[in-house]
């Protein structure tokens, strides 16, 4: 299969009009160069929240409502996009309340057919805990497609180990992330990489690019793509498949063949995937200094 992952850029938008066209152009590039699975980053969807004037789009806990609001002329547009194009789409997250009393953080996932199910991030960073309030939503999911099992851990999720381990029958698992420096970049990245290693699979993370200096929630990004898996057998001794150019806009394509994922698994130099079960650390406290 090809995948496609975005470095997306904010717009300000002055219709609803001008959101479709923008969505439509980017699917449009994607499908056009082949790609089967299009991964948007984590909080892609609060450019909506300018189509409230720049008061609601400045003001952090308005401009979540604001999304929340739009997210069911969202679902029905990707869900348009996706028959049209004949693609998987992984939608932009975004603040969802969803009668949990605070909103989640909640990522589309989009099939050719139209359907479409959601995966909620589970772990919230200090911002979101400490200034957005939002909520952890429903459990993780696994969703079995004719592009094999995909799972997604938004942004922050793919840094723990144990819940890259709940995807351990996952082919592919989408990162969508929003991070405004380069060390949360590399935290992300890292965490991504590792979660290809350990499980022996691929890895797909998606950014959110440029500066909106009008938006107290999204106004600095800093990321790319990047389509990673592990460093063995059947793939690059690095373990990047494709990585786009920092901070610049666009999408990052790589093929991906299930059958090198099975093989690794099965015969690759290492098999950490299977070997899960043998960390049974016993740790001693030895004191070899009376300093």
């Amino acid at each position: 299969m090809k995948i496609a992952t975005a470095a997306y850029d904010l717009s300000w938008l002055d219709s609803w009009a001008q959101y479709e066209d923008k969505l439509d152009r980017w699917v449009a590039e994607a499908a056009g160069q082949g790609a089967e699975l299009l991964v948007f980053p984590e909080y892609g969807a609060m450019e909506l929240s300018t189509l409230d004037g720049v008061e609601v789009a400045g003001d952090l806990e308005r401009s979540i409502h604001s999304v929340s609001d739009r997210m069911g002329d969202v679902q029905t547009l990707h869900s348009r996009l996706a028959k049209t194009y004949n693609t998987y789409i992984l939608g932009a997250s975004a603040p969802v309340m969803d009668g949990h009393g605070r909103p989640v953080n909640r990522a589309a996932f989009y099939a050719p057919d139209g359907a479409c199910d959601h995966q909620d991030k589970q772990i919230m960073t200090r911002f979101e805990r400490e200034d957005w309030d939002i909520a952890p939503g429903g459990p993780l999911k696994l969703f079995n497609t004719a592009l094999g099992k995909i799972g997604v851990l938004i942004c922050y999720d793919s840094e723990f180990p144990l819940l890259g381990r709940a995807f351990s029958e996952a082919d592919l698992i989408l990162v969508p992330s929003c991070t405004e420096a380069l060390s949360g970049y590399w935290r992300v990245r890292i965490g991504a990489m590792s979660r290809a290693l350990e499980n022996q699979c691929v890895t797909v993370m998606a950014s959110l690019v440029g500066n909106n200096e009008r938006s107290e929630a999204v106004d600095k990004n800093t990321g790319t793509g990047g389509i990673f898996g592990p460093p063995d057998k059947g793939f690059p001794a690095t373990g990047v498949l494709a990585e786009g150019v920092l901070n610049q806009p666009g999408w990052t394509y790589a093929e991906v063949d299930l059958e090198a994922i099975a093989h690794v698994r099965a015969d690759g130099h290492v098999l950490n995937r299977t070997h899960w079960q043998e960390q049974a650390p016993r740790v001693e406290s030895v004191t070899i200094s009376s300093l």
